[in-house]
């Protein structure tokens, strides 16, 4: 299997071609970054109106989490639900990621009812697609941190590995391309009942989530970081928490040092 371009100038011009007509998947973040939305967009919505084609060229200008984030609501502004929910299962994922972020802009709809449509793109087979809409979700479910990690703390249980990793990676203190979640940072206890229940995940994805939220709130919280893993390494011992710790605490090589002996 084709590991894909690393760079978005190496993109094989056929693959390329593909991606702009809504027929592919990117492989890789730089094939994601390489499209052109406009060509997508008259691919996909080839009813677009002027405005939506407008609003989509004037987005191509922008850095891509941007460029996403507009797209997405100028669809949600454009297209009836009907057509806009079809967009939900497009074979693109960087049109499913448009529809993320149509979801992620919807005014008014509590947090469990979003989460609920959110649900089946957070357990998408396209990794792409898998990180666009915990991005494009996270906004909204800092609005009401309580409610959200009550919901979330559910998705913990999940069957699926993608569902768990996004119950800890939607809510990360610092995240990547996001804004940090200062109560988070100050205060990371209020995010435990999201990281306790998957202390021994089985899952190097989920693993890699859980040590990094833990590794975001240390730069703030050693003590809490400290204190949290060494509970873990004594309450659940074994493999997959001892990789959790050590990834944890990288920015804390002596606590690091102490608890694991490396």
């Amino acid at each position: 299997m084709n590991a894909g371009a690393r760079s978005t100038t190496t993109v094989p011009p056929e693959h390329l071609h593909a991606l702009e007509a809504g027929t592919a998947e990117a492989r890789t973040l730089s094939e994601a970054l390489a499209i052109d939305h406009r060509a997508l967009l008259a691919a996909a919505v080839p009813h677009a109106s002027r405005e939506l084609t407008e609003a989509t060229a004037a987005a191509q200008q922008l850095g891509i989490l941007r460029r996403m984030s507009a797209i997405g609501d100028a669809l949600r502004l454009a297209l009836p639900n009907d057509e806009l929910a079809e967009l939900a299962d497009h074979p693109s994922d960087t049109v499913r990621g448009w529809w993320c972020f149509a979801l992620g802009a919807e005014p008014d709809l509590p947090i469990p009812a979003r989460l609920e449509r959110a649900a089946p793109r957070a357990d998408d087979a396209c990794f792409t697609v898998r990180e666009w809409v915990w991005m494009a979700l996270r906004p909204r479910l800092t609005e009401d941190l309580p409610l959200a990690v009550e919901v979330l703390a559910t998705w913990t249980k999940d069957p699926s590995p993608r569902i768990r990793r996004f119950a800890s990676e939607s809510l990360r203190p610092r995240g990547v391309w996001a804004r940090q979640i200062r109560e988070f940072t100050e205060r990371p206890e209020l995010g435990e009942p999201l990281l306790e229940p998957l202390r021994a995940d089985p899952e190097r994805s989920v693993q890699d989530s859980v040590a990094n939220w833990i590794n975001d709130a240390a730069k703030t919280r050693p003590d809490w970081a400290g204190a949290l893993t060494e509970r873990w390494l004594r309450e659940s011992p074994g493999a997959a928490t001892e990789r959790i710790v050590g990834r944890a605490l990288r920015s804390l090589p002596e606590t690091r040092e102490r608890l694991l002996g490396r």
